[in-house]
């Protein structure tokens, strides 16, 4: 067993580009930090992003997914309320899978928000900390199960 000293979860941010990125960004010009197990990936909306894809990242290492969306100030009509519904689907399925649900926050952070970014980052690696590495096996064969969902919903669609 690992002990908690020797595991340093892999943290992945999904920073809209219209809010939460340009506040991580404000995190590097006040001349702050975070660990080095932190990867932010700049996105337009993560709502373009299927639930495999969280599971895909799981399945690949990454022990826990900060999702930093722009809240109701979404530029994109409707989409927070499809990403906080994608989100409630996944959480469903990782809690009914055996799959921790506590890897993945959705939080709304804003263009200065220093102090709320670094405080989701610093919560989400203790509590990764705590759950210890992420099942990979079992993170793959609920990516495939979701996989095989929506290709069976997209052929009854289509029929």
């Amino acid at each position: 067993m690992l002990s908690e000293n020797s595991f340093n979860p892999k943290i992945l941010v999904l920073a809209t580009e219209a809010c939460a990125y340009p506040g991580a960004d404000a995190v590097g010009k006040a001349h702050l930090e975070y660990g080095a197990n932190v990867y932010v990936l700049r996105v337009p909306s993560p709502v373009l992003f299927p639930e495999d894809f969280y599971l895909r990242c799981y399945a690949r290492g990454i022990d826990g997914i900060l999702i930093a969306a722009c809240g109701s100030d979404c530029p994109y009509r409707g989409a927070y309320d499809r990403l906080a519904a994608r989100i409630d689907r996944l959480t469903t399925r990782m809690k009914t899978g055996g799959l921790e649900i506590q890897r993945i926050r959705l939080t709304a952070i804003c263009t200065v928000c220093i102090k709320a970014y670094l405080k989701e980052v610093g919560q989400m690696d203790e509590q990764l900390r705590a759950l210890g590495p992420v099942n990979r096996p079992l993170a793959e064969q609920l990516r495939i199960a979701a996989r095989a969902q929506m290709r069976e919903a997209a052929h009854v669609h289509a029929a």
